[in-house]
C-alpha cells in the first residue's frame, strides 16, 4: 500500500515538473545502477520506470573512502583522498579500536560508509572495516585501525612516533607497517 502511495506522489511530481511537448531530446534515459555489477538501465519511453524515478530521486554515490599512498619526511605513507595524513596505535595489536574519548577527540578514527578504496600505491587487500563501539565503521589497514590527527593540516605530517594515550602514533606505510620512529 505504501508503495502505490509513493508511486502516486511521484507520478504527480513528474506531471507538474515533467518535459514540456518538443523539449525532449529522444535520447534514451540512462540512470545509475544501484549495484556496482548491474549495468546502468535505459528506459526508452516518455514515461520512466518507477525504478527509474527512484534512482533520480536518491542518485547512486561511492560511500566509501579513498585511501592513497604519497611521499612524506618519512617514506611512502597513506592519506585519505583529501590529503589527510593517516596514522596507527601501537598499542593496538588486533583491528579492535581501543581509542575512544579524549583519546578519540585528539585522533579521530579514520571512518567509512562503504568498503574503503586504495589508490596509488595503497594495497586493496590490506584494507578493511572494523565496527567501533558506537555502531560507526572503522577503516583498518594491515590489520591495523586507522588514525588522523585532529591538529593537522592537509599533507601535514607532525605527529610521526609521538606517545599519547598510552602508546605510540606512528604513520603508515603500504606495507601495513609503521614507518620507521
Amino acid at each position: 500500500m505504501r508503495i502505490i502511495a509513493v508511486l502516486a506522489a511521484c507520478a504527480v511530481l513528474l506531471v507538474g515538473c515533467g518535459n514540456d511537448a518538443g523539449s525532449g531530446t529522444g535520447a534514451p534515459s540512462v540512470t545509475e545502477s544501484s549495484s556496482p555489477s548491474e549495468p546502468p538501465s535505459q528506459t526508452r519511453t516518455g514515461t520512466p520506470s518507477p525504478s527509474a524515478i527512484a534512482t533520480a530521486a536518491t542518485p547512486v554515490e561511492r560511500t566509501g573512502i579513498i585511501i592513497e599512498s604519497a611521499k612524506s619526511e618519512f617514506g611512502r605513507m597513506l592519506f585519505d583522498g583529501t590529503g589527510q595524513a593517516i596514522y596507527l596505535f601501537d598499542k593496538e595489536q588486533t583491528t579492535k579500536p581501543e581509542c575512544y574519548g579524549a583519546c578519540a577527540e585528539a585522533w579521530p578514527p579514520v571512518l567509512t560508509k562503504g568498503m574503503p578504496t586504495a589508490e596509488d600505491g595503497a594495497k586493496q587487500n590490506l584494507l578493511d572495516t572494523t565496527k567501533r563501539t558506537d555502531g560507526k565503521t572503522q577503516v583498518t589497514y594491515g590489520g591495523h585501525p586507522l588514525y588522523y590527527y585532529a591538529h593537522e593540516a592537509k599533507n601535514e605530517v607532525k605527529c610521526h612516533n609521538i606517545w599519547g594515550f598510552g602508546g605510540l602514533w606512528l604513520v603508515v606505510t603500504p606495507t601495513g607497517r609503521p614507518a620507521a620512529p
